[in-house]
């Protein structure tokens, strides 16, 4: 018999690990479902949009017979874009240069490899403000690093407690890193520049403070704070392709920061993280053509999110909107009978919307201040159509009316 024993040869943090719950892990795309569980673009890829109606440029240049050469491990040129992007002068005078930048599979290497920079195993710990996106205690139990919780002020501004931070970080020991997220996941609410700005400016404390705006492209112009790490050396700002871009499958992300910073996450990443059609398609959707469908696209969901805000409150059964309205979704209450936010109420919703209308949100209520909620993704005009109709429907069935 073989002396290998799993339990004991595993680190026990991992052995602990609760991994975390992707939207599609409870009901997958059949072909036939709405999908608006996962915040991502409806209307698909600027790439495709061009190439289908043979609109704009011929589309992004593939060198598919290159395939047998390592990608460039640097994509100054991509990161170029990325910098011309975020450049708006509405945070600073300066400029962005690749020299800010790192970029990684998703927003989701960046989180991982600065726990990896500046967190101790088994010593350090991060901050997070739930409810908040779940990846950052996820990626702080792969690396052995604690995790404190001030969560943010009750809806529906959820606003940073900053009092209560900047208590934290001058009496917790170790605190290396905290992590804020702008428009919030689950909340879809911008969080106020001032109040990030009265973190960074804590007089002793010794950490970075990341700001994750992967939702930004629909928040209103200017709110990225992306360009701002060049007036704060302890910022990092993550962004990602996934949401505006409709570029989710390619799992293109990036960490801006100062470019100490920058250097180190570089020193450590992987040294071929990005492949080449990952940089093709990237670098497409970031030059004109691309820009322009997706300013187009991410104009279509707007007007669906406010239409969802002007209907959704004419059906019985929804209570109010929970949170902001600066994301391509919107978190809402479910009622019971007695007009009371419920969690029963909403997980039964949710099943009964997957289950037999084929329309798949999510469902939120387990998380802090989200008692009752469902985040619904904004979709298409059709979708929204449909969804409307499907889950006026699912709560006349579940309140029994």
């Amino acid at each position: 018999m073989s002396p290998f024993n799993l339990e004991t040869c595993a680190r026990p943090n991992i052995l602990a690990l609760e991994p975390y719950r992707c939207a599609r892990d409870d009901y997958k795309d059949d072909g036939t479902n709405i999908l608006l569980d996962a915040n991502e673009n409806a209307y698909g890829p600027p790439v495709a949009q061009n190439l289908a109606t043979g609109s704009g440029s011929p589309g992004p240049e593939l060198d598919l017979l290159g395939l047998h050469r390592y990608p460039d491990p640097h994509q100054r040129d991509l990161k170029q874009l990325l910098c011309s992007l975020r450049t708006t002068h509405a945070h600073t005078s300066k400029l962005l240069t690749p020299d800010n930048l790192c970029v990684g599979v998703g927003s989701d290497e960046a989180i991982d490899a600065l726990l990896r920079c500046f967190c101790v195993p088994g010593r350090d710990r991060i901050l997070v403000c739930p409810p908040t996106y779940g990846m950052y205690s996820v990626s702080a139990q792969v690396n052995d690093v604690g995790l404190v919780k001030i969560p943010l002020l009750p809806a529906p501004t959820f606003a940073i407690d900053v009092p209560r931070v900047l208590e934290t970080l001058s009496s917790e020991p170790n605190i290396k890193i905290i992590y804020l997220c702008s428009p919030g996941n689950p909340t879809g609410s911008l969080l106020v520049k001032e109040d990030i700005q009265k973190v960074l400016e804590h007089p002793t404390w010794n950490g970075v403070v990341v700001v994750d705006e992967a939702y930004i492209d629909f928040a209103p112009d200017s709110a990225s704070l992306a360009e701002w790490v060049n007036e704060w050396p302890n910022l990092v700002v993550m962004q990602t392709l996934s949401k505006a871009f409709g570029l989710a499958g390619i799992r293109l992300g990036a960490a801006f920061t100062s470019p100490p910073i920058a250097r180190l996450l570089n020193s450590l990443k992987a040294p071929y993280n990005i492949s080449s059609p990952t940089s093709a398609l990237a670098s497409y959707a970031l030059g004109p053509d691309g820009l322009k469908v997706m300013r187009t696209n991410k104009e279509r969901l707007i007007q669906q999110r406010e239409r969802l805000v002007a209907e959704l409150p004419q059906i019985p059964g929804v209570g109010k909107l929970a949170g902001g309205e600066s994301s391509n979704f919107l978190l809402y209450e479910m009622l019971d009978k007695e007009g009371k936010p419920s969690n029963e109420t909403a997980l039964k919703v949710y099943k009964r919307l997957a289950e037999t209308k084929g329309v798949v949100v999510r469902f939120r209520g387990k998380e802090h201040g989200c008692e009752g909620c469902l985040r619904i993704t904004v979709g298409t005009e059709e979708e929204v159509t449909r969804f409307l109709a499907a889950l006026r429907e699912a709560l006349k069935e579940v309140r029994g009316e």
